[in-house]
């Protein structure tokens, strides 16, 4: 019995790699590439889509070679909830600012899940907001509205 390509979780997640990597790899094609020391703006995507192409590839040819059978569904519920998820964080960002816009992204992607622990989510969300904030905030300096009319700059 041959095993079928659609059904190797390999196979699929390695041709899912390649395509992301070819993609960022034509992407960049146009963007000035520059040196290991000096690099363009086309070093990076390039370079990473190197990486995922080949490491695609080397999945892709692991999923052909096995046989194993895997039934592959879709999850439609959590792929809604991080799309949704997004959506809320980009439209609550400008509105109420960076805190309650992440505290809002984090509770609804967790939602997607098939476990949802509310003081679980609740500590990430204060450790993950706590990290987002002074990285962009504090380290790089970018002018984000944290709260409702409250700016550090």
């Amino acid at each position: 019995m041959k095993p079928e390509l659609r059904n190797s979780k390999d196979f699929l997640a390695g041709l899912l790699f390649l395509a992301i990597g070819a993609g960022a790899m034509v992407v960049a094609r146009d963007y000035p590439f520059g040196t290991s020391i000096r690099m363009g703006s086309g070093y990076f995507p390039t370079v990473l889509g190197g990486i995922l192409v080949l490491f695609g590839a080397f999945l892709m040819a692991r999923g052909a070679l096995s046989r194993q059978q895997a039934t592959v569904t879709w999850g439609w519920k959590p792929l809604a909830y991080i799309v949704a998820s997004m959506l809320v964080f980009g439209f609550l960002l400008p509105r109420l600012g960076l805190v309650p816009a992440l505290a809002a992204l984090f509770f609804a992607a967790a939602a997607g899940g098939r476990e949802f622990f509310f003081k679980e989510v609740l500590a990430l969300t204060a450790v993950m907001t706590a990290f987002t904030v002074g990285v962009f905030v504090y380290v790089l300096k970018l002018p984000f509205q944290l709260f409702p009319g409250l700016y550090f700059v």
